[in-house]
């Protein structure tokens, strides 16, 4: 899955592909883990081939603020921690028993140097990664409650029955109450 991601944005040989595939390890991670805590740097980017997980931040009061979910197939990191090794504003959580392939940033850096593609293909994740952004904070801005919640649902098929309810509610600033509200006009409507 890792490879066909890859390949979906640069055009890889064989031998490319096998030796960057070489730089990565698996990790089986349990549901409820922490991979990174606010404050630390993070020295790992993950590609989630099997589960799901949230970045997230902890506003003074304590209260938990989701600020992005990564699914199968997508790559996770607090982006500016790993590439700038600053320390995390975020937390990373595993909200499933999840399947990563993971890659220090060493590792990272020597296939940077090695191969241009690699910066080719960063540089169109990026890309991706900055206009996904974008789009979220225009909703966030400038839509109502329940276009946001449609919004995230084209996003993110299907994580309404994955995800607890106060993550998605807090990823889309919004009440649990609110998005409840949502939820329950569209299940009228059906």
């Amino acid at each position: 899955m890792i490879s066909d991601y890859l390949m979906r944005f640069v055009p890889f040989s064989d031998d490319e592909l096998n030796d960057i595939l070489s730089h990565f390890e698996i990790e089986y991670v349990q549901k409820n883990q922490i991979l990174l805590k606010e404050g630390q740097i993070c020295n790992k980017l993950y590609f989630i081939e099997r589960g799901i997980a949230r970045s997230y931040y902890l506003k003074k009061n304590g209260k938990e603020i989701t600020q992005w979910f990564f699914e199968v197939g997508n790559f996770m990191s607090s982006t500016d921690s790993f590439f700038q090794q600053n320390p995390s504003f975020y937390y990373l959580e595993v909200l499933e028993d999840s399947t990563l392939y993971s890659i220090s940033k060493i590792k990272m850096d020597i296939l940077l140097a090695k191969y241009h593609k690699m910066e080719k293909l960063f540089r169109l994740l990026s890309i991706e990664m900055f206009t996904k952004i974008a789009h979220k904070l225009n909703a966030v801005q400038f839509q109502t409650a329940k276009e946001r919640y449609n919004y995230m649902l084209s996003e993110f098929p299907g994580i309404s029955q994955r995800v607890p309810l106060g993550y998605i509610a807090s990823y889309l600033g919004m009440t649990q109450e609110t998005l409840s509200r949502i939820r329950k006009s569209d299940l009228l409507k059906e």
